[in-house]
């Protein structure tokens, strides 16, 4: 990354935390929200191999649209359209009901771009290890195997871009559901 590059990345880092400042993920922690997005950049450069600037930023950004009060026009001023376009692609629509974008994302997951694919997988993977190390406080093992399973339906549509990511997310549900039925037994 370039120096230009790396200002607006940061620059997309401090948007982000600013507006996700006052959220919390539904933890036993009461994790700060923003440790989400980065996490996912993390996976994306550690598992993945991804250094291009607009896929880092469009990460850090992908749940600004769905989860908070930004809108599409601050994106595209701020980072630009390509940056808006791949935020978008990862973004449900807040106004369908939960199992109806649940779906939409499996059936969407095979016509986004290989760039947005890219991060909807290092999304899971980054879901994936929150429910196995960190699980939503109200979560049984029947709701986390259910997102489990879930996410690699999504999964699905996803492969053929990042083998790096695929081999990760498949290492993952592996360990996941040996964990969780392994908990079952007992």
């Amino acid at each position: 990354m370039n120096s230009e590059d790396l200002s607006g990345f940061l620059k997309a880092l401090r948007f982000a935390a600013n507006k996700h400042r006052n959220q919390r993920r539904k933890d036993k922690r009461n994790t700060p929200y923003i440790n989400h997005p980065i996490e996912v950049c993390y996976v994306l450069t550690e598992s993945g191999s991804v250094f291009d600037p607009a896929i880092l930023t469009a990460a850090i950004l992908h749940d600004t649209l769905e989860d908070t009060r930004s809108a599409p026009e601050e994106i595209r001023e701020l980072f630009g359209s390509p940056v808006l376009d791949l935020v978008k692609e990862v973004t449900d629509d807040k106004h369908l009901p939960r199992f109806v974008r649940k779906r939409l994302q499996v059936e969407n997951a095979s016509t986004i771009s290989d760039a947005a694919k890219q991060i909807k997988l290092a999304d899971k993977i980054s879901n994936i290890r929150d429910i196995l190390e960190n699980p939503p406080w109200s979560w049984n093992t029947r709701r986390k195997l259910d997102y489990i399973n879930w996410a690699e339906q999504v999964a699905g549509g996803l492969r053929g871009v990042n083998k790096k990511l695929e081999d990760k997310f498949d290492e993952l549900v592996r360990i996941s559901r040996e964990k969780l039925d392994k908990g079952n037994r007992r």
